[in-house]
C-alpha cells in the first residue's frame, strides 16, 4: 500500500508495447535512468507513437536505485524486456532505476493530454502533474 505522504503524480511516456505489458501485469517493473521524487505515488501512462494517448495508470510500490547489474539480477523475470535491450539502454551508466508496479488500471478509450488539462508536448521521459489529472484518469477508467 502507498504511504499517505506520497501524493505526487508523474506522467510517463512509454512505448505502446511496454505500456500494454504493464497494464496487463506482464511487466511489473519499469526501468528508467532517472529517479522520481520520493513522494510520487502513481504514474499516468502515455503511450508514445503511434498511439499518442494516455492509456492508463499504475500505483508505485517502490523505486529502487542501484547498479544496472544489480537491478537486472533482481528484476529480470518481471522487467518485461530482453537482456540485450536492457544492456543497451544502460550502456555506460553506473546507476539505474527500477519502478515497481502495483495496481494498474486501463482506459477503455485512450485520451488526449488535453482531456487532462495538460497542454504542450508529452514528456520525453516523465513530468510531474497535478493530482487532479490522476483523479480524472481514475474516473474515466471506472466509467
Amino acid at each position: 500500500m502507498v504511504e499517505q505522504t506520497r501524493q505526487a503524480v508523474a506522467l510517463m511516456s512509454v512505448h505502446p508495447t511496454f505500456a500494454q505489458r504493464i497494464l496487463r501485469g506482464d511487466k511489473r517493473v519499469e526501468f528508467r535512468k532517472t529517479r522520481f521524487a520520493s513522494d510520487v505515488s502513481h504514474v499516468i501512462l502515455y503511450a508514445t507513437s503511434p498511439v499518442q494517448r494516455v492509456v492508463g495508470f499504475f500505483e508505485i510500490v517502490d523505486v529502487v536505485v542501484s547498479t544496472p547489474a544489480d537491478l537486472w539480477a533482481r528484476f529480470k523475470d518481471v522487467g518485461g524486456i530482453p537482456f540485450r535491450d536492457f544492456a543497451q539502454y544502460y550502456a555506460g551508466k553506473q546507476q539505474a532505476v527500477a519502478i515497481t508496479v502495483g495496481a494498474t488500471m486501463s482506459l477503455s478509450q485512450p485520451m488526449d493530454l488535453e482531456a487532462l488539462g495538460l497542454s504542450g508536448r508529452p514528456p520525453q521521459s516523465f513530468r510531474y502533474v497535478g493530482r487532479d489529472a490522476l483523479e480524472y484518469v481514475q474516473q474515466a477508467a471506472s466509467a
